[in-house]
This record gives C-alpha cells, sequence and structure tokens, in this order.
C-alpha cells in the first residue's frame, strides 16, 4: 500500500472477502486443491487497511501486476478505486480465456465490479534498462509500470521510488529469492513446475528474468527487488525500517508512505 496525495495506492490485491466467504464457484477447485489454499480473512488487503485506521474508500488507485486469481481477488473490496493493468492482460483474461490453465486462472467474478479501468499498451520509457516502463493516470511519477510478460501476456512489475532508493515488486516475474543470483540460480522443483504449468511464453519469461538479474546485479544499490511469492523477501522488506509487520519508506517529494502488506 502506498500514501499519496490522491489516495491510498493498493498495489495487487491477494485474494479478498468474497474469496474468503465464497470460494466456490469464484475461484477454480484445481488450483484451491494444488496450491493447498487456506483463506484467512485477516489477511485480506480489507481487513489490514482497516486494521490501519482506513476507510476502503481511501483507496483510490488499484495497480495490478496482472489478473490472476490470487493477485486480483480483492478488486471489489475496492469499489470506488481505479484499476490500473496492462492492456494485454485485461484483453487475454477477458477475451482469451480458453485452454484449461487460462479459464481457471481468470475469474470474472473477481473484478466485474469494477466500473474505472486504466489499461496501458506497449508504449514508454526507459528506465534502468527495462523497457516501455511509464507513469500512470492520476498517480505520482515515483509509482510506474514496468511491463515484464511471459507468466501471462500482460504481466508487469510495479516500481515505487523512495528515499531509500527504487523498489520493484516484480510480482510473478519469479518465485524463487535464489532465481535472481548471478552464477549459481536455482529455483526449488515444486515452484519451478508451477512456473513452468502457468506460463504462456517461456522465452520471454527466461528474458525478463534475465533483466531482472542484470538490474539486480547492476543497480543493486538503488533498486531493490522482490516477488509476490518469496517468504524470506517478504519478511526482509518488511524488517527494512526494524519493523516486523509493516515497512514504510517515505518518498522524496512528500508524496507518502509505502506500507508493506502482510500475507503475501
Amino acid at each position: 500500500m502506498v500514501e499519496t496525495n490522491e489516495g491510498l495506492v493498493l498495489i495487487d490485491t491477494g485474494y479478498g472477502s468474497e474469496d474468503v466467504r465464497h470460494p466456490h464457484p469464484r475461484l477454480s477447485r484445481f488450483f484451491r486443491t494444488l496450491l493447498n489454499i487456506h483463506f484467512r480473512a485477516e489477511e485480506t488487503a480489507l481487513h489490514q487497511i482497516k486494521a490501519m485506521g482506513y476507510s476502503p474508500s481511501d483507496v483510490r488507485h488499484v495497480v495490478l501486476t496482472h489478473l490472476d486469481f490470487d493477485h486480483a481477488g480483492g478488486l471489489d473490496d475496492f469499489p470506488n478505486a481505479r484499476v490500473h493493468v496492462m492492456e494485454a492482460e485485461r484483453e487475454a483474461a477477458e477475451r482469451k480465456r480458453r485452454g484449461f490453465i487460462a479459464e481457471r486462472r481468470y475469474r470474472p467474478a473477481q473484478w466485474e465490479q469494477v466500473r474505472d479501468w486504466r489499461t496501458y499498451a506497449g508504449s514508454g520509457e526507459c528506465w534502468f534498462g527495462l523497457e516501455r516502463v511509464r507513469q500512470l493516470d492520476g498517480l505520482p511519477p515515483e509509482i510506474l509500470m514496468v511491463p515484464l510478460p511471459g507468466h501471462t501476456w500482460g504481466h508487469a512489475g510495479i516500481a515505487i521510488r523512495s528515499d531509500d532508493g527504487w523498489v520493484l515488486n516484480a510480482g510473478d516475474a519469479y518465485f524463487y529469492r535464489r532465481e535472481l543470483d548471478g552464477d549459481r540460480r536455482r529455483c526449488t522443483p515444486g515452484l519451478r513446475l508451477y512456473q513452468n504449468l502457468m506460463e504462456v511464453d517461456r522465452e520471454l519469461r527466461f528474458a525478463n528474468q534475465q533483466r531482472l538479474r542484470e538490474l539486480k546485479r547492476e543497480r543493486s544499490g538503488e533498486v531493490t527487488i522482490f516477488c509476490s511469492h518469496d517468504e524470506i523477501e517478504l519478511e526482509a522488506m518488511q524488517r527494512r525500517n526494524g519493523d516486523t509487520s509493516t515497512t514504510r519508506a517515505m518518498p522524496p517529494i512528500g508524496q507518502g508512505v509505502a506500507t508493506g502488506l502482510s500475507g503475501a
């Protein structure tokens, strides 16, 4: 979560309150069984934001890495928010939902209440060697969308600038911290299998992992990279300022506070 002068900005939503209350038919039985998902209301973004003293209406923007069921489930908890996503991702989720995985990864019930979409095509600027990076409508320039396709057609990372440098939420561009190691990179067998199952373009996925690897090697003092599913990376982010539950970083021009929600 990021506090800005334009209101709260949420980067992905995780599972939502309706997913917790009614996992079926909102979610695929296949993925719930495969991933052994245990839903907890206290880990939803809605619950955590309320616990911080905010109202759901304070969330004015949601920026999505992609529309997979475990990233977009909470969209209907924030009905007044503008939702930002890559154009290719929305098109894939709404019009190309064919095949066993595609039919189960994208769950239209999770976003049918969204009324304000902002989609972005492939144009943009270069950012630390990554191409087609762009600012987002109505948001400060300290929040950028970084296209990283491969896991899905419109997958993107989200970069946020703080007084400690940039933080890049790489979403599902990789799943395990050692995948970004320069030399002896590796991934656990289970996560490797899952990434292979979910990818739409292996060549693109590997190419973007290599770009992230180079970014980490060459710009580690300027950019901190983390993904959506590595518990150790989550804990490291939460410890950045000596706080085990949230991490706070002040952007350079007074735009607000970036807060890492738990339960990634």
